[in-house]
């Protein structure tokens, strides 16, 4: 476990990040071109620790904040970047960190959708650049997708990853959108083609997603899920029997046409789901669920 860790960019995830190593013990030292951001960053942690507490991690790192850069990296002995998802911004930033840092300290970026090939380009040392992309927030939702040039680095960042509680996952070659995002991507497109073709409100279309399938793949991935659906015969029994009729509904999945009658049809939509709830409050509530999901997903992995 490390002792230190720089976190650079304290907008929503680096906040989040912030929140999840200090209640592991860890001391964090928060860096930010903007000075209102520390308030933000505070504000933030405030609200987090105690959600953390409630999942048995009370430890208390020490917090400390800079807009300079070098003064946060000094003594890092790791580096989760969370700058906003601009490719030249990062790159740059990207490079500066690497001539900063001493050659073995891995540096942790998170992007959703950029490459990690194109972020390294201007760094001395590109193979210790690794990318760490988290599901929002990150100190719940414990994936993290790892993309990397060498098993070493990326070994040594699973197992940090893993000490503070997070799931990670390694790419065995980079994607566009790594492997969640992708799999989200195709769903959510499948969502709006449905709200553009007039087959179901947005409210129930999330309804059928919370409801149905949400419930099982929190529990068990796609995969599994069919191999289950297969019976004693599990998902070869599932292919032969059934595999022709997801061939079937894979042909009739549609591309939406996004344009403004369609953003518009979305956007009526959230706001008659949400019933006039403000986003603070929508965030209250599924960061709720989610430590109710997470806690009986520990009870039952401890039993």
């Amino acid at each position: 476990m490390y002792k230190a860790v720089a976190v650079v960019g304290c907008g929503t995830i680096g906040a989040s990040w912030s929140a999840l190593f200090l209640a592991h013990g860890i001391d964090v030292q928060a860096t930010d071109p903007s000075a209102e951001a520390e308030q933000y960053l505070r504000r933030y942690i405030e609200k987090a620790l105690p959600q953390l507490a409630q999942l048995g991690l009370s430890g208390r790192g020490r917090l400390t904040f800079t807009t300079d850069l070098t003064t946060a990296l000094k003594g890092a002995e790791f580096v989760q970047e969370n700058a906003p998802e601009k490719e030249a911004l990062k790159r740059e930033l990207l490079a500066r960190i690497d001539d900063l840092l001493p050659a073995d300290v891995i540096v942790a970026g998170s992007t959703s959708s950029l490459l990690r090939s194109r972020l390294v380009t201007d760094c001395r040392h590109p193979d210790r650049h690794i990318t760490a992309h988290p599901f929002n927030p990150p100190h719940l939702i414990p994936l993290v997708e790892i993309v990397g040039a060498t098993e070493e680095i990326t070994a040594r960042a699973a197992e940090f990853y893993h000490a503070v509680g997070r799931q990670p996952v390694v790419l065995r070659r980079e994607m566009p959108g790594h492997i969640a995002n992708r799999l989200a991507s195709a769903l959510w497109r499948e969502a709006v083609y449905l709200v553009e073709q007039g087959v179901a409100s947005v409210a129930d279309i999330d309804a059928a997603m919370t409801y149905g399938p949400g419930l099982r793949w929190a529990v068990v991935g796609p995969h599994m899920a069919y191999h289950l659906g297969g019976g004693e015969g599990g998902i070869r029994h599932y292919l032969d029997h059934l595999g022709p009729s997801q061939v079937r509904r894979w042909e009739s999945l549609g591309t939406p046409r996004f344009d403004d009658a369609a953003k518009e049809a979305l956007v009526q939509g959230i706001e008659e789901e949400a019933a006039g709830r403000s986003i603070p409050e929508l965030e209250a509530q599924r960061d709720a669920l989610l430590l109710r999901l997470l806690k009986a997903k520990q009870e039952a992995k401890a039993s």
